[in-house]
Parts: structure tokens; sequence; C-alpha cells
């Protein structure tokens, strides 16, 4: 049977799960939607609760299809101008999948001391967060942790920028993130404050040793508890006029000096 109405249960709750951080949260589900990203997510080996599709994404993308449907435990093919009403994208592709939140804790004493790991604090942009994670792959990045106030890792914005890095990278969640950060320190791991105040050019730091490197807020940078329990500061050294960086940007820059 085809779904047509908004009111169905599935419909609900799937809209819920798009809108609403705290719904993930408690369900411990997200959406993915596309073809492309709900296939990383099939292949990375994340569990898929349902599977909406069309008949139109059921017949342009067979072999998806056919895969996702083997492994979903549930399955619901929808009207495509219902499909367009949930969907967060302009060109609907009618492959949607809810799967279980796959966060791999990265606690402090599993850290590898030589690992290389991005720390992001109150990263408010989802934008930012996807193409930071999507970055942070790139460049082997063993893992990232996050503040409990930046924006949610699994919102459909987060999810569709970081291209599939979502499902593949490690991802904790520091309830006290500047306790946390200077845990590690004192555990003799290297952490550096991304900050342009007091802080050495990165041109001339050496990563052999690797280390935690911590990225603040779009607006603010880091807060200031959060840098004085770092073992160094680093800068991106500016030319021209700008007075900074995107955050996603200078995390590019910053996770690049890191991985080298």
């Amino acid at each position: 049977m085809v779904i047509t109405s908004k009111d169905n249960d599935i419909i609900k709750r799937v809209s819920k799960l798009m809108s609403s951080a705290s719904y993930r949260r408690e369900t411990e589900s997200f959406v993915a939607e596309g073809a492309r990203l709900c296939m990383d997510g099939v292949l990375s080996g994340a569990e898929v609760k349902d599977f909406l599709y069309t008949k139109n994404g059921m017949e342009k993308y067979s072999k998806e299809f056919e895969k996702i449907f083997s492994v979903s435990k549930k399955n619901y093919e929808i009207s495509e101008q219902l499909f367009k009403r949930i969907s967060d994208t302009n060109s609907p592709q009618g492959i949607l999948c809810v799967f279980k939140t796959l966060d791999k804790k990265i606690l402090s004493y599993t850290i590898d001391k030589k690992g290389r790991y991005a720390a992001l604090e109150n990263i408010q942009d989802p934008s930012n967060m996807g193409t930071i994670l999507r970055t942070a792959e790139a460049f082997g990045v063993n893992g990232v942790i996050v503040s409990k106030d930046c924006c949610d890792i699994y919102s459909p914005k987060v999810v569709r920028g970081s291209m599939g890095a979502v499902f593949r990278i490690n991802v904790t969640v520091a309830g006290d993130f500047t306790g946390y950060i200077d845990e590690l320190t004192k555990s003799g791991i290297n952490t550096y404050a991304s900050t342009p105040r007091n802080a050495e050019d990165i041109r001339n730091v050496d990563f052999t040793e690797g280390g935690v490197m911590l990225i603040g807020n779009e607006g603010n940078g880091l807060k200031e508890d959060t840098i004085n329990v770092c073992s160094k500061r680093v800068r991106i050294n500016m030319k021209g006029r700008a007075e900074s960086l995107n955050a996603a940007a200078a995390a590019a820059v910053l996770l690049y000096s890191l991985a080298d």
C-alpha cells in the first residue's frame, strides 16, 4: 500500500526527526536522504530502522533500492507528492532512510597520544559542522570531539554536508568540554587551541607527535577557560585585510597542518 497521508505515523515520525534534535536524541535515530548518502550509511554498517521510497526512486536507483530494501527493518512506499512535502532537499530523489545513531565514543584513556583529533566548541552552523566532519575524514583525523552546545551532528544539513563522513568518523560529545580537554592535556596529549591571541604561527609548530586541534565558535572562537587548559596556542597567519576565516575554512587549514 502506498502511503499518501501526512498524518501517517511513519511520516509524522520522520518529519519530527528532521526538525527536532531532542527527538533524535530520545529515539537514537536520524534521517539521511538521497541514494548516495543512504548507501554510504548501509556500506558503513549503520542500522537502517526505516526505509521510505517512491516508485520513481525505486526505478531510478534500482541497485541502491535493492540493497537498502534488503537490510532495512521496515520498508514503506510513499507517494511522490508526500515525499516532496517531507523532503529537506530541493530535488528529492525518492530515497530516505532512518538510521540508528552511531556515536563511537572516544574516551580519554583510549585516545592514541600520537593520534590526530579535532575538538569543536560551540560550532553553530550545520553547514560548517558538516564540512568540518568531511574535512576531518579527508585528512585522516582519528576522531572528533564536540561540545554539547554544538549543533546536532545528526541534523539533516550536517549529515548531507558531511557527504557521508558522519557514518565513518568517530565522534564523541563531551558534556564538560573544558574539563575533558584539561584531562587530555594532563594525560600528556598535545592540545592545540586555535586563537589569534598570543599564539604561535602553525607553520612553525611541530605536529609530528600528533594531538588534538581545538576549533571554536564562528563568531567568538574558543572560550578563554578552554584556551587556558590547552598545552599550546596556535594561529593561522593572516595577510591582507581579512580579520578571520570561516570556521570550516579555518578547520581545513588547521587539520591539514596537524595531519601533515
